[in-house]
Parts: C-alpha cells; sequence; structure tokens
C-alpha cells in the first residue's frame, strides 16, 4: 500500500470526522543517537509523505522511568505518538514494559497484524516481537521493534492507513 494519499482516501468514509494527524517519532535505544537513528529518520520520512507532521523526536535510553516520561512528553505533542525500539526479548528491552500499563485501551489488533505481515516477511522469527498498540487520552500509541524494515512494515502497511480511523475512535467524547 502506498503511504502517500492514504489519509485522504481513508477520509472518505462517512464515519470519519476531518482531523489533523500530528506525530511523535521516539527511538528507544542506548547506543543510538539522532545522528545515527536510521529507524525514527525512516519513520519521519514516511509519515511526512502521508502528510503527517511530525511535531516531536527524541531518542531516549532503555531506561524504563526514562521512557515513561517520554510517553508524556510526546502525548503533549502529539495525536499518534510511535515509540521505535526495545520491544524485544533481552534484558535492556523496556519499551514495553514501561509503556504497556499506560494504556487505557490496548489495541490488539495491531500486534496481530504486525505478526502476522512480520511473519510473510521473516518466517517464525516473527514470534519475537511484542508489538503493540493503544490509546492514551484519545491519542495513538504504538510501540514497533527497530530495525527499519519493521519500522517501514508498521507504518506502512497499518499505522498510517489506519490512523484517522483510530483516532476517530479514540478521540470521541474527548473533545
Amino acid at each position: 500500500m502506498r503511504a502517500t494519499g492514504v489519509l485522504e482516501d481513508r477520509m472518505e468514509s462517512n464515519h470519519l470526522k476531518p482531523l489533523t494527524v500530528t506525530g511523535a517519532v521516539v527511538t528507544v535505544s542506548s547506543s543510538r543517537k539522532p545522528g545515527t537513528d536510521t529507524s525514527g529518520k525512516t519513520l519521519i520520512d514516511l509519515l511526512s509523505a502521508a502528510g503527517i507532521e511530525v511535531t516531536h523526536y527524541n531518542v531516549v535510553p532503555d531506561d524504563l522511568d526514562g521512557i515513561r516520561s517520554e510517553v508524556y512528553v510526546a502525548l503533549s505533542r502529539a495525536n499518534c505518538i510511535i515509540f521505535t525500539g526495545g520491544t524485544g526479548l533481552t534484558p535492556d528491552d523496556r519499551t514495553i514494559e514501561a509503556v504497556a500499563p499506560l494504556l487505557e485501551k490496548e489495541i490488539p489488533g495491531f500486534g496481530e497484524l504486525f505478526r502476522q505481515k512480520s511473519y510473510e516477511e521473516i518466517g517464525t522469527a516473527a514470534i519475537l516481537s511484542r508489538a503493540i498498540a493503544g490509546v492514551i487520552g484519545g491519542r495513538a500509541v504504538f510501540c514497533i521493534p527497530g530495525s527499519t524494515k519493521a519500522v517501514t512494515l508498521a507504518a506502512r502497511d497499518i499505522i498510517i492507513p489506519e490512523i484517522r480511523h483510530i483516532l476517530t475512535h479514540a478521540s470521541a467524547g474527548q473533545r
């Protein structure tokens, strides 16, 4: 699916309300810096190409409190927040542990669909992904793996095509 124009295509549905989608990209890594963060840059490029203004970007270390603090910063600056990295099984992968308890509602279909699409590309290694999504305060929050391929798959094939739909439902009664 193409990224450009997807938001406009989704707007044709009668149940979607016009709203401005703003993005926050947070890379969780103790080794990457803004200059070496290819996954974060890829995500920013994909969102921008889809007409989503990225209003916040940061790289934070694999630290539970630091990640959790960054959730609140990102929530104050955007309505589509994407964390990339820190979703694996190693001891320092803490993104899920930091973000999941804050979710008011989970979107289990996101992780399920991400793993299905990942399986088509990488086979059974897809079971190692703990990708999740949910809603906090009417805003969508996604946690995806840190590889450039995973970022591209999640953003291009799932997040961008559905973000306006998700936000329409998530923000009902919030405005």
